[in-house]
């Protein structure tokens, strides 16, 4: 880490406006005011003319916020985990269970994306028509593996047109 990248990251004033806040934590202000909106980051006080003024705690939240969706982590599952982690009861065990609970849904993820891949190179292999002719649905029909996709596609079977000889 640069020099000056370690200091704007530890230093932080005792309260900042929108934009101040917006770059300590590498986010955009519309990010800053989506996050406030949806009720994961508390509606900041206001200066006298109006304008929001955080404090160190908040710049802290954003970063949780962002580094638990650099993870996986969707806004929804954020959302659940502040209110513990604000009241001190989010400790290592409740950390485990969320981490293990997001790499069993990134595991069925990846094997769902194996099926889709196995059905879409059956599919490719089944191509009747050549490589310069248009497809219509009679010319190839993609093997069902269980996932939906090929039931979808039989129904629409891969062909040319039978104007296009």
């Amino acid at each position: 880490m640069l020099q000056g990248q370690a200091r704007a990251y530890i230093f932080s004033p005792a309260k900042m406006n929108i934009s101040q806040v917006a770059k300590a934590c590498g986010i955009s202000t519309d990010t800053v005011r989506y996050y406030e909106k949806q009720g994961l980051l508390a509606a900041p006080a206001r200066q006298e003319n109006g304008y929001r003024s955080y404090v160190p705690a908040q710049v802290e939240q954003l970063r949780f916020i962002r580094g638990a969706q650099a993870l996986g982590f969707s806004l929804q599952e954020i959302r659940a985990i502040l209110p513990r982690l604000a009241q001190g009861k989010f400790g290592r065990p409740e950390i485990e269970q969320q981490l293990a609970t997001k790499m069993a849904q990134i595991d069925a993820h990846i094997a769902q994306l194996q099926v889709l891949k196995g059905e879409l190179a059956a599919t490719f292999s089944a191509l009747k028509c050549a490589p310069d002719r248009v497809l219509v649905t009679a010319d190839s029909i993609a093997p069902d593996s269980g996932s939906g996709a090929g039931v979808a596609l039989q129904k629409r079977r891969f062909s040319r047109p039978s104007s296009v000889q």
